[in-house]
């Protein structure tokens, strides 16, 4: 057991400053941790005065900018590049830590053996009355969910003080630097979401534990920041994440059996949104056969008879017939999916790049780290349901590996 000497609370800040305001002065109420500690904000391309008001009413607050939003991922780098300390405590911007907060994540981690890379506290709701975040669980695809989110405390499934997690909360974690470090911090490519989830595959993987640390609690206004970014944007970031979660993290022996089903799951995902946007499932879901007509261009002239008339004296002068104008996709849902789908293809050699250097540093496998954490199944967006419960999806999935089928509200709160 090793306790840190110095800690870093790291602070990333986006237009901001009304979080600011509850946030700073709640850690300039914290009892003594029993180490040295400092504050340090990044405010991240705010545009809101954050830093002038930083300077003026916390001037003790040590206060780097970036002239440009980096995105979480980046943007924390930068910090734990900048932090003057062996540990770094993660913290987002939009919560409210209690006075014993950072003491209860140095006592936890100075308490861990000394393959413990991180603890992770507790985040509830903004009145503390409800779980926004405890322990995470991941699906086979690299999407992951928050046990219990949304739901009372008193009936929320807490895991015991101390309990393994399969990766700490970005929001809420305090971790040793040289750890974070050796398993290469936060993928930027991520800028936000599931990063932290890639976070702790990798450092189970290169052999290292995530405990948590229940006495470590900070209320969270879920989504504030977020919510800037909107749906779409946000739902571009989820899928594009949770496949590059998925790509770099396999182990070659899993690598195999699990990317076909990915795949097809996001093939099939993709294809449903598609065949519910205003294209319109005549042209989304059209065979061979019927594909032709679905894609004809529009009358020149009002009716079908004018079209015709005009394809005729086109051919007539020898002047070629126009191409059909090409589909157009309007659903913001089913763009959102393929703006993913073109980032995945756009960065595919530097996620090949990032997958060796994670396999290089593997240390454990993912079989053994399943076995403590199974992966989910979880039917989440339109078609899920019926496509998972498919025979023919059931055959793309390794019948040996511990797989957990649940249910959305099952994991989750979800509002009616």
């Amino acid at each position: 057991m090793t306790a840190p000497r110095h800690v870093t609370v790291a602070l990333l800040s986006w237009n901001g400053r009304e979080h600011l305001q509850a946030c700073l002065p709640a850690l300039e109420a914290q009892v003594d941790p029993g180490v040295a500690w400092d504050v340090l904000v990044l405010d991240n391309g705010s545009t809101d005065d954050t830093s002038a008001w930083v300077r003026r009413e916390h001037p003790h607050v040590r206060l780097i900018r970036s002239e440009r939003n980096l995105g979480f991922c980046a943007g924390s780098n930068r910090l734990v590049a900048a932090a003057d300390s062996d540990a770094v405590a993660f913290l987002n911007d939009d919560t409210r830590p209690a006075p014993t907060w950072l003491a209860a994540l140095v006592g936890a981690l100075a308490e861990a053996p000394d393959d413990v890379a991180a603890v992770s506290g507790l985040l509830t709701d903004w009145e503390g009355e409800r779980l926004d975040c405890a322990r995470g669980v991941m699906t086979f695809d690299g999407h992951a969910f928050q046990l219990g989110r949304g739901r009372p405390l008193a009936t929320a499934p807490l895991p015991p003080a101390g309990a393994e997690l399969f990766c700490p909360s970005g929001g809420n974690m305090l971790i040793r630097r040289d750890a974070f470090l050796d398993a290469g911090g936060f993928d930027e490519e991520y800028f936000a979401y599931y990063d932290d989830v890639d976070l702790g595959w990798r450092l189970w993987s290169g052999g290292r534990r995530v405990l948590y640390a229940p006495e470590a609690v900070a209320a969270h206004r879920g989504g504030a920041t977020g919510n800037r970014l909107g749906v779409h944007n946000r739902t571009t970031l989820l899928e594009r994440n949770a496949f590059r979660t998925a790509y770099k993290n396999y182990e070659a022996s899993l690598w195999d059996a699990m990317m076909p089903a990915i795949l097809l799951t996001l093939l099939a995902r993709s294809q449903t949104l598609l065949e519910q946007s205003p294209l319109g499932a005549a042209v989304a879901a059209a065979d061979v056969g019927s594909l032709e007509p679905a894609l004809a261009p529009p009358p020149e002239r009002g009716d079908n008879l004018g079209w015709l008339a005009s394809g005729i004296e086109r051919v007539w002068r020898g002047r070629p017939r126009p191409p059909a104008p090409p589909p157009r996709i309007t659903d913001a849902r089913a763009i959102a999916r393929f703006r993913a789908v073109g980032f995945l293809l756009r960065h595919l050699d530097g996620a090949a790049d990032e997958r060796a250097a994670v396999q290089a540093r593997r240390r454990r496998g993912d079989r053994e780290i399943f076995e403590r954490f199974p992966l989910y199944l979880v039917p989440t967006y339109p078609g899920d349901e019926a496509f998972f419960a498919s025979p023919g999806f059931r055959t793309w999935l390794p019948r040996d590996l511990p797989l957990v089928t649940s249910t959305l509200a099952a994991v989750m709160h979800v509002d009616r």
